[in-house]
């Protein structure tokens, strides 16, 4: 059965993110775990993550978190400044229940 984490996030009215989405297929599920993990380790901002995974993209990285945020697995931890001084939301692993 497919599920909402099977297929990748895309605009459908883009051809090129179709085709960006394809190309994830198979690789989503490891990455989010990777990004679960990481938070899990330590709370962090999207900014924060970025620098966690310096081999990947932002435009992978995020939408593995709003996954993660979009499951329950994560949630906002309150805010802090970036490295570009603006203020950000940190993620938080929700504790196991």
């Amino acid at each position: 059965m497919m599920t909402l984490f099977d297929q990748p996030p895309f605009q459908s009215h883009s051809a090129t993110s179709v085709e960006a989405s394809d190309s994830m297929k198979g690789k989503t599920a490891r990455i989010r775990d990777l990004v679960l993990a990481s938070i899990r380790e330590c709370d962090a901002t999207d900014d924060e993550l970025f620098g966690r995974f310096p081999g990947y993209s932002p435009n992978t990285i995020r939408p593995r978190r709003v996954e993660l945020l979009a499951r329950g697995l994560v949630e906002p931890a309150g805010r802090r400044v970036t490295s570009s001084g603006r203020s950000a939301t940190v993620w938080q692993a929700k504790a196991a229940s």
